[in-house]
Protein backbone atom coordinates (compact mmCIF):
# COMPACT_ATOMS: atom_id res chain seq x y z
CA UNK A 1 0.00 0.00 0.00
CA UNK A 2 1.35 3.73 -0.98
CA UNK A 3 2.13 5.97 1.81
CA UNK A 4 0.28 8.83 2.13
CA UNK A 5 1.94 12.03 0.59
CA UNK A 6 3.98 14.32 2.99
CA UNK A 7 3.46 18.13 2.21
CA UNK A 8 5.36 21.10 3.95
CA UNK A 9 3.32 21.82 7.19
CA UNK A 10 2.32 25.29 7.86
CA UNK A 11 1.58 25.70 11.35
CA UNK A 12 -1.22 27.61 12.92
CA UNK A 13 1.02 31.53 13.11
CA UNK A 14 2.26 30.86 9.79
CA UNK A 15 -1.16 30.29 8.22
CA UNK A 16 -2.40 33.37 10.17
CA UNK A 17 0.39 36.09 8.97
CA UNK A 18 -0.20 34.30 5.41
CA UNK A 19 -3.90 35.18 5.68
CA UNK A 20 -3.77 38.56 7.31
CA UNK A 21 -1.37 38.94 4.24
CA UNK A 22 -3.98 38.60 1.97
CA UNK A 23 -6.54 40.03 4.09
CA UNK A 24 -4.65 43.63 3.54
CA UNK A 25 -4.33 43.77 7.77
CA UNK A 26 -0.55 43.02 8.52
CA UNK A 27 0.03 46.44 6.56
CA UNK A 28 -2.62 48.76 5.87
CA UNK A 29 -2.23 48.94 2.03
CA UNK A 30 -2.23 52.06 -0.15
CA UNK A 31 -4.62 50.72 -2.46
CA UNK A 32 -8.65 52.53 -3.64
CA UNK A 33 -11.71 51.28 -2.23
CA UNK A 34 -12.79 49.99 -5.11
CA UNK A 35 -9.41 47.85 -6.00
CA UNK A 36 -9.54 46.69 -2.92
CA UNK A 37 -12.94 45.73 -2.90
CA UNK A 38 -12.58 43.39 -6.09
CA UNK A 39 -9.05 41.89 -4.32
CA UNK A 40 -11.21 40.49 -1.28
CA UNK A 41 -14.39 39.39 -3.57
CA UNK A 42 -16.57 41.88 -1.69
CA UNK A 43 -17.33 42.86 1.75
CA UNK A 44 -19.82 41.09 3.70
CA UNK A 45 -22.91 43.86 4.04
CA UNK A 46 -25.30 42.44 6.28
CA UNK A 47 -25.53 45.65 8.22
CA UNK A 48 -24.96 48.76 6.59
CA UNK A 49 -21.78 50.68 7.94
CA UNK A 50 -19.64 47.16 8.16
CA UNK A 51 -18.33 47.49 4.59
CA UNK A 52 -16.97 50.82 5.53
CA UNK A 53 -14.99 49.81 8.95
CA UNK A 54 -13.53 46.62 7.01
CA UNK A 55 -12.02 49.20 4.50
CA UNK A 56 -10.84 51.79 7.40
CA UNK A 57 -8.93 48.64 8.67
CA UNK A 58 -7.12 47.10 5.70
CA UNK A 59 -6.76 50.84 3.60
CA UNK A 60 -4.36 53.58 3.98
CA UNK A 61 -6.19 57.34 4.17
CA UNK A 62 -9.69 55.89 3.66
CA UNK A 63 -12.34 57.58 4.55
CA UNK A 64 -16.22 56.20 4.39
CA UNK A 65 -16.88 59.07 1.53
CA UNK A 66 -14.92 56.92 -0.70
CA UNK A 67 -17.17 53.79 -0.66
CA UNK A 68 -19.81 55.92 -0.47
CA UNK A 69 -19.39 57.70 -3.65
CA UNK A 70 -18.99 54.07 -5.28
CA UNK A 71 -22.44 53.24 -3.90
CA UNK A 72 -24.05 55.95 -5.73
CA UNK A 73 -22.31 55.77 -9.09
CA UNK A 74 -22.97 52.44 -8.31
CA UNK A 75 -19.62 50.87 -9.23
CA UNK A 76 -19.90 48.55 -6.56
CA UNK A 77 -23.61 47.24 -5.24
CA UNK A 78 -24.89 45.57 -2.50
CA UNK A 79 -26.63 42.21 -2.89
CA UNK A 80 -26.89 38.44 -1.86
CA UNK A 81 -24.33 36.22 -2.99
CA UNK A 82 -21.72 34.01 -0.60
CA UNK A 83 -23.82 32.23 1.80
CA UNK A 84 -27.07 33.77 1.06
CA UNK A 85 -25.84 37.03 2.31
CA UNK A 86 -25.49 40.63 1.46
CA UNK A 87 -22.29 41.64 0.08
CA UNK A 88 -20.99 44.68 -1.71
CA UNK A 89 -19.15 43.81 -5.07
CA UNK A 90 -17.85 45.39 -7.62
CA UNK A 91 -20.19 45.55 -10.42
CA UNK A 92 -17.79 42.88 -12.42
CA UNK A 93 -18.00 40.59 -9.50
CA UNK A 94 -21.51 41.09 -8.78
CA UNK A 95 -21.77 40.02 -12.38
CA UNK A 96 -19.47 37.45 -11.58
CA UNK A 97 -20.19 35.76 -8.00
CA UNK A 98 -23.99 35.88 -8.56
CA UNK A 99 -23.95 32.62 -11.24
CA UNK A 100 -21.95 30.96 -9.60
CA UNK A 101 -24.08 30.42 -6.48
CA UNK A 102 -27.52 30.06 -8.48
CA UNK A 103 -26.94 26.24 -7.59
CA UNK A 104 -27.13 27.37 -4.08
CA UNK A 105 -29.92 29.53 -4.06
CA UNK A 106 -31.82 27.18 -5.73
CA UNK A 107 -31.13 24.69 -2.59
CA UNK A 108 -32.35 27.43 -0.80
CA UNK A 109 -35.83 27.77 -2.23
CA UNK A 110 -36.32 23.78 -2.05
CA UNK A 111 -36.61 24.49 1.49
CA UNK A 112 -39.86 26.80 0.63
CA UNK A 113 -41.34 24.44 -1.59
CA UNK A 114 -44.52 23.65 0.56
CA UNK A 115 -45.29 27.19 0.52
CA UNK A 116 -44.90 26.79 -3.47
CA UNK A 117 -47.18 24.81 -4.69
CA UNK A 118 -48.93 24.94 -8.03
CA UNK A 119 -46.02 28.01 -8.07
CA UNK A 120 -44.48 28.23 -11.82
CA UNK A 121 -41.08 29.58 -11.04
CA UNK A 122 -40.12 30.54 -14.14
CA UNK A 123 -43.63 32.38 -14.52
CA UNK A 124 -42.58 34.19 -11.06
CA UNK A 125 -39.04 34.98 -12.11
CA UNK A 126 -40.78 36.80 -15.15
CA UNK A 127 -43.52 38.49 -12.94
CA UNK A 128 -40.84 39.58 -10.27
CA UNK A 129 -38.31 40.91 -12.51
CA UNK A 130 -40.88 43.03 -14.37
CA UNK A 131 -42.30 44.65 -11.54
CA UNK A 132 -39.14 45.73 -9.72
CA UNK A 133 -37.64 47.06 -13.07
CA UNK A 134 -40.20 49.15 -13.75
CA UNK A 135 -39.47 51.41 -10.32
CA UNK A 136 -36.81 49.64 -7.42
CA UNK A 137 -39.82 47.74 -5.04
CA UNK A 138 -39.60 46.55 -1.09
CA UNK A 139 -39.40 43.04 -0.57
CA UNK A 140 -43.31 43.80 0.99
CA UNK A 141 -44.45 44.94 -2.80
CA UNK A 142 -43.15 42.19 -4.32
CA UNK A 143 -44.99 39.64 -2.11
CA UNK A 144 -47.66 41.52 -2.69
CA UNK A 145 -47.57 41.62 -6.29
CA UNK A 146 -46.86 37.78 -6.70
CA UNK A 147 -49.81 37.22 -4.14
CA UNK A 148 -51.98 38.65 -6.77
CA UNK A 149 -51.24 35.40 -9.32
CA UNK A 150 -51.13 32.90 -6.19
CA UNK A 151 -52.87 34.15 -3.47
CA UNK A 152 -52.90 30.48 -1.75
CA UNK A 153 -48.58 30.30 -1.77
CA UNK A 154 -46.99 31.24 1.20
CA UNK A 155 -45.59 35.59 1.36
CA UNK A 156 -42.75 34.16 2.61
CA UNK A 157 -42.33 31.27 0.47
CA UNK A 158 -42.81 34.02 -2.62
CA UNK A 159 -40.36 36.39 -1.77
CA UNK A 160 -37.33 34.26 -0.98
CA UNK A 161 -38.21 32.54 -4.35
CA UNK A 162 -38.22 36.17 -5.83
CA UNK A 163 -34.57 37.10 -4.00
CA UNK A 164 -33.33 33.47 -5.37
CA UNK A 165 -34.36 33.17 -9.04
CA UNK A 166 -33.04 36.89 -9.68
CA UNK A 167 -29.88 38.99 -9.30
CA UNK A 168 -31.58 41.62 -6.77
CA UNK A 169 -29.52 44.52 -5.58
CA UNK A 170 -30.29 47.14 -3.19
CA UNK A 171 -30.70 50.64 -4.25
CA UNK A 172 -29.41 53.71 -2.87
CA UNK A 173 -29.50 55.30 -0.48
CA UNK A 174 -29.51 52.31 1.41
CA UNK A 175 -26.17 51.51 2.01
CA UNK A 176 -24.37 55.09 1.46
CA UNK A 177 -22.89 56.56 4.70
CA UNK A 178 -24.45 58.63 6.06
CA UNK A 179 -27.67 57.95 4.75
CA UNK A 180 -30.66 56.07 5.65
CA UNK A 181 -33.34 54.61 3.01
CA UNK A 182 -35.94 51.61 2.95
CA UNK A 183 -34.27 48.23 1.02
CA UNK A 184 -35.81 48.56 -2.67
CA UNK A 185 -35.03 46.20 -5.23
CA UNK A 186 -33.92 46.17 -8.30
CA UNK A 187 -31.83 43.79 -11.01
CA UNK A 188 -28.26 44.18 -11.23
CA UNK A 189 -28.75 44.41 -15.14
CA UNK A 190 -31.50 47.42 -14.65
CA UNK A 191 -29.15 49.09 -12.07
CA UNK A 192 -26.12 49.12 -13.59
CA UNK A 193 -27.28 50.01 -17.39
CA UNK A 194 -24.45 48.75 -19.96
CA UNK A 195 -22.22 47.41 -17.45
CA UNK A 196 -24.73 44.34 -16.93
CA UNK A 197 -25.32 43.75 -20.83
CA UNK A 198 -22.55 41.10 -19.97
CA UNK A 199 -24.60 39.31 -17.52
CA UNK A 200 -23.92 35.56 -17.73
CA UNK A 201 -26.22 33.30 -19.44
CA UNK A 202 -25.55 29.74 -17.89
CA UNK A 203 -23.46 29.09 -15.18
CA UNK A 204 -19.93 31.11 -14.29
CA UNK A 205 -18.92 27.38 -12.68
CA UNK A 206 -18.19 25.95 -15.99
CA UNK A 207 -14.71 26.14 -17.55
CA UNK A 208 -12.22 29.10 -16.53
CA UNK A 209 -14.92 30.69 -14.96
CA UNK A 210 -15.04 28.82 -11.71
CA UNK A 211 -11.31 28.58 -12.16
CA UNK A 212 -10.34 31.96 -12.17
CA UNK A 213 -12.82 32.46 -8.71
CA UNK A 214 -10.50 29.77 -7.19
CA UNK A 215 -7.15 31.31 -7.66
CA UNK A 216 -8.89 34.74 -6.63
CA UNK A 217 -9.87 33.27 -3.42
CA UNK A 218 -6.90 31.86 -2.78
CA UNK A 219 -5.07 35.45 -3.49
CA UNK A 220 -7.31 36.73 -0.52
CA UNK A 221 -7.80 34.34 1.77
CA UNK A 222 -5.28 31.41 1.11
CA UNK A 223 -4.06 29.46 1.60
CA UNK A 224 -6.80 27.33 1.91
CA UNK A 225 -8.50 23.93 1.66
CA UNK A 226 -11.11 23.19 -0.67
CA UNK A 227 -13.64 22.64 1.99
CA UNK A 228 -12.42 25.84 2.98
CA UNK A 229 -13.23 27.71 -0.32
CA UNK A 230 -17.24 25.63 0.29
CA UNK A 231 -17.57 27.45 3.49
CA UNK A 232 -16.81 30.89 1.64
CA UNK A 233 -19.04 30.41 -1.10
CA UNK A 234 -21.76 28.59 0.41
CA UNK A 235 -21.68 25.80 -2.00
CA UNK A 236 -19.95 22.10 -2.17
CA UNK A 237 -18.27 20.03 -5.48
CA UNK A 238 -15.93 22.31 -5.92
CA UNK A 239 -12.64 19.55 -5.29
CA UNK A 240 -13.02 19.17 -9.27
CA UNK A 241 -11.78 22.69 -10.12
CA UNK A 242 -8.83 22.75 -7.32
CA UNK A 243 -7.85 19.42 -8.92
CA UNK A 244 -7.55 21.05 -12.64
CA UNK A 245 -5.58 23.73 -10.65
CA UNK A 246 -2.98 21.68 -9.04
CA UNK A 247 -0.54 21.75 -11.58
CA UNK A 248 0.33 25.55 -11.17
CA UNK A 249 -0.85 25.61 -7.30
CA UNK A 250 1.65 25.26 -4.59
CA UNK A 251 0.43 22.53 -1.80
CA UNK A 252 0.80 22.47 1.86
CA UNK A 253 -1.25 20.55 5.00
CA UNK A 254 -2.29 21.87 8.32
CA UNK A 255 -0.77 20.11 11.63
CA UNK A 256 -3.94 18.51 10.99
CA UNK A 257 -2.81 16.85 7.56
CA UNK A 258 -5.19 18.85 5.87
CA UNK A 259 -4.47 19.49 2.29
CA UNK A 260 -4.05 23.44 1.80
CA UNK A 261 -3.62 25.05 -2.02
CA UNK A 262 -1.90 28.44 -2.35
CA UNK A 263 -0.66 30.28 -5.38
CA UNK A 264 2.50 29.96 -5.86
CA UNK A 265 3.11 33.61 -5.47
CA UNK A 266 1.27 34.14 -2.79
CA UNK A 267 2.77 36.04 0.25
CA UNK A 268 3.34 33.97 3.27
CA UNK A 269 5.51 35.81 5.61
CA UNK A 270 7.92 35.10 8.02
CA UNK A 271 5.45 33.73 11.26
CA UNK A 272 7.11 36.01 13.65
CA UNK A 273 6.10 39.09 11.87
CA UNK A 274 4.28 41.52 13.89
CA UNK A 275 0.99 41.45 13.54
CA UNK A 276 -1.06 45.54 14.42
CA UNK A 277 -4.14 45.76 16.54
CA UNK A 278 -7.09 46.04 14.44
CA UNK A 279 -10.48 46.80 15.33
CA UNK A 280 -13.19 44.59 12.65
CA UNK A 281 -16.38 45.32 12.45
CA UNK A 282 -19.34 42.41 12.85
CA UNK A 283 -19.46 39.32 10.50
CA UNK A 284 -15.90 40.75 8.74
CA UNK A 285 -15.40 38.07 6.05
CA UNK A 286 -11.60 37.16 7.34
CA UNK A 287 -13.76 35.11 10.45
CA UNK A 288 -16.36 33.74 8.02
CA UNK A 289 -14.54 31.92 5.22
CA UNK A 290 -12.57 29.26 6.19
CA UNK A 291 -13.97 25.64 7.27
CA UNK A 292 -11.08 25.86 9.92
CA UNK A 293 -11.38 28.91 11.87
CA UNK A 294 -8.56 28.26 14.22
CA UNK A 295 -5.81 30.38 11.86
CA UNK A 296 -8.00 33.64 13.60
CA UNK A 297 -9.86 31.79 16.28
CA UNK A 298 -8.45 29.90 18.94
CA UNK A 299 -9.93 26.74 20.05
CA UNK A 300 -11.34 27.97 23.20
CA UNK A 301 -12.13 31.06 21.78
CA UNK A 302 -14.85 29.16 19.42
CA UNK A 303 -18.17 31.03 19.43
CA UNK A 304 -17.66 34.20 21.42
CA UNK A 305 -18.03 36.64 18.85
CA UNK A 306 -21.30 35.43 18.46
CA UNK A 307 -24.17 36.17 20.80
CA UNK A 308 -26.89 33.97 19.26
CA UNK A 309 -27.03 34.64 15.92
CA UNK A 310 -25.65 38.31 16.48
CA UNK A 311 -22.18 38.70 15.46
CA UNK A 312 -20.20 41.28 18.03
CA UNK A 313 -17.54 43.36 16.31
CA UNK A 314 -13.96 42.12 17.05
CA UNK A 315 -10.35 43.08 18.04
CA UNK A 316 -7.43 41.48 16.70
CA UNK A 317 -3.83 41.13 18.86
CA UNK A 318 -1.10 39.60 17.77
CA UNK A 319 -3.00 38.80 14.58
CA UNK A 320 -6.15 36.62 16.79
CA UNK A 321 -9.41 37.11 18.10
CA UNK A 322 -8.39 38.72 21.48
CA UNK A 323 -11.84 40.59 22.52
CA UNK A 324 -15.22 42.55 21.36
CA UNK A 325 -15.66 46.18 20.84
CA UNK A 326 -18.29 48.59 20.20
CA UNK A 327 -18.58 52.46 19.28
CA UNK A 328 -21.26 54.37 20.87
CA UNK A 329 -22.16 57.93 20.67
CA UNK A 330 -23.03 61.17 18.80
CA UNK A 331 -20.79 63.44 16.37
CA UNK A 332 -17.22 64.43 18.28
CA UNK A 333 -18.09 62.64 21.34
CA UNK A 334 -18.17 58.78 20.67
CA UNK A 335 -16.79 56.46 22.94
CA UNK A 336 -15.05 52.83 21.81
CA UNK A 337 -14.94 50.57 24.53
CA UNK A 338 -12.97 47.24 24.19
CA UNK A 339 -13.45 44.15 26.35
CA UNK A 340 -10.88 41.80 26.03
CA UNK A 341 -11.07 37.95 26.56
CA UNK A 342 -7.33 37.76 28.63
CA UNK A 343 -5.65 40.23 30.49
CA UNK A 344 -2.80 42.56 27.69
CA UNK A 345 0.36 44.28 28.76
CA UNK A 346 0.55 47.63 29.13
CA UNK A 347 2.27 48.04 25.89
CA UNK A 348 -0.36 45.74 24.24
CA UNK A 349 -3.23 47.93 25.61
CA UNK A 350 -1.30 51.24 24.45
CA UNK A 351 -1.24 49.67 20.70
CA UNK A 352 -5.19 48.98 21.32
CA UNK A 353 -5.35 52.47 22.15
CA UNK A 354 -3.74 53.95 19.31
CA UNK A 355 -5.82 52.02 16.82
CA UNK A 356 -8.93 52.83 18.23
CA UNK A 357 -8.24 56.66 18.21
CA UNK A 358 -7.02 56.48 14.73
CA UNK A 359 -10.57 54.34 13.83
CA UNK A 360 -12.24 57.07 16.04
CA UNK A 361 -10.62 60.05 13.99
CA UNK A 362 -12.15 58.64 11.51
CA UNK A 363 -14.58 56.42 11.63
CA UNK A 364 -16.01 57.58 14.78
CA UNK A 365 -19.11 59.34 14.34
CA UNK A 366 -21.65 56.58 15.07
CA UNK A 367 -24.38 58.73 13.20
CA UNK A 368 -22.79 57.83 10.01
CA UNK A 369 -22.12 61.43 8.98
CA UNK A 370 -20.43 61.12 5.74
CA UNK A 371 -18.11 64.61 6.45
CA UNK A 372 -15.09 62.44 7.12
CA UNK A 373 -14.04 64.50 10.17
CA UNK A 374 -14.44 61.74 13.00
CA UNK A 375 -14.73 61.88 16.42
CA UNK A 376 -11.53 63.58 17.24
CA UNK A 377 -12.93 64.29 20.37
CA UNK A 378 -14.18 60.53 21.35
CA UNK A 379 -12.22 58.10 23.96
CA UNK A 380 -10.72 54.69 23.90
CA UNK A 381 -11.78 52.60 27.28
CA UNK A 382 -11.55 49.18 28.56
CA UNK A 383 -14.62 46.99 30.23
CA UNK A 384 -14.48 44.05 32.33
CA UNK A 385 -12.20 41.28 30.66
CA UNK A 386 -15.01 39.00 29.30
CA UNK A 387 -14.48 34.93 30.70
Amino acid sequence: MASKTTRPVLGTRALNRATLARQLLLTRAEMSAQAATAHLLGLQAQNVKPPYFQLHARLAGFGPAELAGLMESRQVVRMVTMRSTIHTHTVHDALTLRPLVQPARDREINYFRKGLVGVDLDRLAERARAFVEAEPRTMAEIREELLKEWPGADPQSLSVAARCRLPLVQVTPRGVWGKSGQVRLTTLNEWVGEEGEGEREGGVGEGGGIDDVVLRYLGAFGPASVKDMQTWAGLTRLREAFERLRPGLEVFQDENGVELFDLPDGPRPDAGQPAPPRFLPEFDNLLLSHADRSRVIAPELKGSSWSGNQAHCTLLLDGFLAGLWKLEGGRGAGTLTVELFSAVSKAGKAEIVAEGEALLAAMGDSSGDSSGEGSAGGSVRFGSIRG
